[in-house]
């Protein structure tokens, strides 16, 4: 069953707002490892499974962030319905 022009929408404003949130994860979890704030990229690097590690670190962002920038744009849409509601 082919998806209506508003679920396409939809799906696409999601989408974006997803991929925002991934974009901002990988940025956090970047300067995190930079910055060895916390000693995270001293005990990822000291440990017999770095990758594990850093794949864990990097799903936990992205999960968080992904959902963060989704509810942003999801609650951003009740405050661009009420501007019109004022005029």
């Amino acid at each position: 069953m082919p998806l209506n022009l508003k679920e396409t929408e939809a799906l696409k404003f999601l989408a974006t707002h997803l991929l925002y949130g991934l974009a901002a994860g990988a940025t956090f979890g970047v300067m995190v490892l930079v910055t060895n704030m916390g000693n995270i990229w001293t005990l990822a690097k000291e440990s017999s499974h770095t990758w594990t590690v850093l794949a864990l670190f990097f799903f936990g962002l992205f999960v968080t962030f992904g959902s963060v920038g989704m509810g942003v744009g999801i609650m951003s849409l009740a405050r661009d319905d009420e501007a019109d509601d004022r005029d």
